[in-house]
């Protein structure tokens, strides 16, 4: 399973970069996919810049290019069946950098006093 996810996370990578021509998706980087265990459903997780609302039309476009991701998927790896995906918003990065900030933040405020 872990094979398989990784696998379609750096195929995902290159087809979303590459492939797509939709300008919602250019800032769309795949964190991650979790496969279950018939490897029938992937969960995909994308890590998007921007506001929320660029997040949600990026995540609107890669449900509604499903059908399209799944074709060029089941072209380049050789799996029985290419899994249904869902897409879901990764907000770990967007996690980091706001800690970043605070520690940015209470660092200054020690040097001050």
């Amino acid at each position: 399973m872990h094979r398989v996810a990784d696998l379609l996370r750096g195929e995902l990578s290159s087809i979303i970069q590459h492939e797509m021509r939709d300008p919602r998706v250019k800032l769309a980087t795949v964190s991650g996919v979790t496969v279950s265990r018939d490897l029938s459903h992937a969960e995909v997780r994308i890590s998007v810049l921007g506001e929320d609302e660029k997040r949600q039309d990026c995540l609107r476009a890669l449900e509604r290019a499903q059908g399209y991701i799944r074709t060029l998927l089941a072209q380049r790896v050789r799996l029985r069946a290419v899994p249904e995906m869902v897409f879901k918003l990764d907000r770990g990065a967007e996690h980091s950098l706001r800690i970043s900030e605070i520690l940015e933040g209470i660092d200054v405020d020690a040097e001050g006093t």
